[in-house]
């Protein structure tokens, strides 16, 4: 195989081509689909040819998976693969996946099965350079911080509107989760540092409720700058891979009542650990049916 990048923007995304999804790679192919992740942050694959088992066969090409969700029943017939549809859930806000466990997936992929004639985007930003856009004296400010996320946030919508989603949003909160990370995490394999919060991120710890939402706001104004922001409109067939580590990702809400299904499988992930060298600590629940740890050498 041949890896052919792309870029789609010069600060996230590229295209990959050159790479059949549906054979096995050999250890270089890998190790250049590692690199191509640590710089680019996310990966399209176009016209792939790939069911469940084939999606959770490229995704282990980046290490062991996690189940489908710590709370949601995985798609029929799967242990690893998560229906992200839009009869039972739209993810219109901005987030990085599952943050309330202590070790968050490594790596999401999602793969188009029913696509919009319109709208219906998936739109990636590089959390990366969202902190080195921040002034330095509130880059200091965000590496003293920690902030802990949680399932029991407001994240996906206020009120659900059909009994389906009703029923989604009683599920993905039944058991609480509450996980305590750095606002700043340095990735273990580059050690670039990119900011950590999003739409689980409810409080950082020590502050009031109004100043964590005050910060909280402005650091994820940095993260949602045009600059940093990637936005995929889908086609059938696509599949899409980003760095979980470091990019926080948004499902725009702007397809009126068209079907719209995508397939998640995630890799497990490490503990996150901050520029203090401080590593998360897990305050509620016990995601250990989840995921396994990924321990990463020092």
């Amino acid at each position: 195989m041949s890896l052919r990048l792309r870029k789609l923007t010069s600060r996230i995304g590229a295209v990959a081509d050159g790479v059949d999804v549906t054979a096995v790679p050999d250890l270089p192919t890998i190790r250049a689909l590692r690199e191509a992740l640590n710089e680019h942050k996310a990966l399209v694959f176009d016209d792939v040819d790939l069911d469940n088992a084939g999606q959770e066969q490229v995704a282990r090409w980046f290490g062991e998976l996690t189940t489908a969700h710590p709370n949601v029943p995985a798609a029929d017939g799967t242990a690893n693969v998560l229906a992200v549809d839009s009869e039972t859930s739209k993810a219109n806000a901005w987030h990085t996946d599952v943050t309330f466990v202590v070790n968050p997936p490594q790596v999401t992929t999602l793969r188009s099965l029913v696509t919009t004639p319109y709208g219906g985007e998936t739109i990636i930003a590089n959390t990366g350079a969202a902190y080195r856009d921040l002034p330095e004296p509130l880059r200091a400010l965000a590496q003293s911080l920690r902030v802990v996320h949680t399932n029991q946030f407001d994240y996906a919508r206020p009120q659900a509107g059909t009994e389906q989603e009703r029923e989604y949003d009683r599920v993905f909160v039944a058991t609480p989760y509450e996980a305590e990370h750095p606002v700043v995490r340095v990735h273990p394999l580059t050690g670039e540092r990119g900011l950590f919060i999003g739409g689980f991120a409810k409080r950082i710890t020590g502050l009031s409720a109004a100043d964590s939402a005050d910060l909280l706001r402005l650091f994820q104004s940095y993260v949602t700058r045009p600059e940093n922001v990637l936005r995929w409109t889908w086609s059938p067939n696509q599949l899409l891979v980003f760095d979980n580590r470091i990019t926080q990702h948004y499902a725009v809400d702007n397809y009126d009542d068209h079907p719209r299904r995508l397939n998640r499988v995630t890799v497990a992930g490490e503990v996150p650990v901050g520029v203090d060298g401080r590593r998360s600590v897990q305050l509620l629940g016990d995601a250990s049916h989840y995921t396994s740890v990924l321990e990463v050498a020092a």
